[in-house]
């Protein structure tokens, strides 16, 4: 009797509030392109019309987090949702969100990325089952910013991370992917939702960007170069990349590329500077020092909003061999910069290739090298390819179309 009390009262408050409540999760706190997406979104809702609560697997210290609470947004740090596979914190990590949806019954379950998709599903359909009459019109919603069993992986694990996506996409009534290439492998695996499969892509407000003029850029950069590295840094011409450091950005073969430019080509004044962090920088640093290349090619570590650096470059370079739709490569065609790119994700669908843009096929260092070389001696097309990309980038991929389109699905 005090529990059919009890959810009256709560229907009754309901029912006095009729804000849409969206319980947002994500796997990791890290600013990578997934965070990057659901901070753009989440921060342009309607709060009149939406009650958001965010959770992430978090530390205490986070970066992503701190800035939703900035902008007024309530976030839960979640104890036990970890990117690794650790079937005892999984188990944990199910149950640690099961009492998170019973407490905040969520009208939508927004679930980012594979492990927040994975063990957010399955945490969703069995608080349905314990509670069918409170959860039964409750909508899972699954936004996957680039399929992980596309991964640098044995095939194994591949095959384990397909099951895993088709067993749980029942569980889900919407599955939300960032590129056509990713879209297409769902039809072709099988990968169902209960509703709707559905395409959306990344992105941005170009025109309100703030980043720096190029020579201050320049200027900064190097000034904080210098006081790192207890050095003076200088060069003609600067190729850059912004990227965590991940097997999947396929940085060491843009440090081949280089070796090629300076030592075949013998391009001369020329440095390469990579702004980020992440598990493999002590691969990279190695290969970078096995190659003599020290002087040039700098790993910056992480740089604070580092975009407004972004015309600090004469060309950016993003060799990933696996992505979704990467908004780092809407940051740079908002500088205007000319880019080289491999044609993986969405890549082909925001590069038109000798355009807006060069593609060229992923692990090749010998094509890479190629390409930039190509635009060190044509300044010209560099130019050209820089206002084309702003101009795709403003016509095509505005924040607004992407708000608008993530929000038809609370509807």
């Amino acid at each position: 009797m005090a529990q059919m009390e009890t959810e009256i009262n709560e229907l009754y408050n309901r029912n006095k509030n009729p804000k849409k409540r969206v319980l947002f999760v994500i796997t990791q706190e890290e600013f990578g392109g997934t965070q990057r997406f659901l901070y753009e979104f989440v921060t342009r809702l309607d709060r009149g019309k939406y009650e958001i609560l965010v959770a992430s697997g978090s530390k205490e210290k986070s970066e992503f987090l701190n800035s939703l609470e900035q902008k007024g947004l309530k976030t839960k740090r979640l104890r036990f949702l970890k990117r690794e596979v650790n079937p005892i914190f999984d188990c944990l990590g199910i149950m640690e969100l099961i009492r998170l949806i019973n407490d905040f019954k969520p009208d939508y379950l927004h679930l980012n990325s594979s492990k927040a998709g994975f063990l957010g599903s399955i945490a969703g359909f069995k608080i349905r089952l314990l509670r069918p009459g409170k959860f039964r019109n409750m909508k899972v919603i699954y936004r996957i910013g680039g399929w992980t069993f596309n991964d640098p992986w044995p095939l194994w694990k591949k095959k384990l991370f397909i099951l895993a996506e088709k067993t749980t996409a029942k569980f889900k009534d919407v599955i939300v992917v960032n590129n056509k290439n990713d879209f297409e492998q769902a039809i072709k695996l099988k990968i169902k939702p209960k509703k709707e499969l559905k395409l959306i892509h990344n992105g941005i407000d170009a025109l309100k960007i703030e980043f720096l003029p190029r020579e201050e850029a320049r200027l900064k950069l190097f000034k904080n170069l210098s006081k790192k590295h207890g050095k003076i840094f200088q060069a003609k011409f600067i190729i850059g990349t912004i990227a965590n450091f991940y097997p999947t950005k396929g940085l060491e073969y843009l440090i081949d590329a280089v070796k090629t430019l300076i030592k075949n080509y013998e391009i001369e004044n020329l440095k390469l500077i990579i702004i980020g962090d992440g598990m493999k920088k002590e691969n990279l640093k190695l290969k970078i020092e096995n190659l003599k290349l020290e002087r040039d090619i700098i790993l910056t570590g992480q740089i604070p909003e580092a975009y407004k650096l972004m015309k600090a470059f004469d060309i950016f370079v993003l060799p990933s061999v696996k992505d979704g739709f990467p908004w780092v490569i809407l940051e740079a065609m908002a500088a205007k910069l000319p880019i080289i790119a491999t044609s993986v994700g969405a890549l082909p669908e925001i590069i038109e290739n000798g355009k807006n843009g060069i593609l060229v096929e992923p692990k090749n260092p010998q094509k890479l090298a190629e390409a930039i070389k190509y635009l060190i001696e044509n300044e010209r097309t560099r130019q050209e390819m820089g206002i084309q990309a702003h101009q795709t980038v403003l016509f095509k991929f505005p924040v607004e179309k992407m708000v608008r389109e993530a929000e038809e699905l609370f509807e």
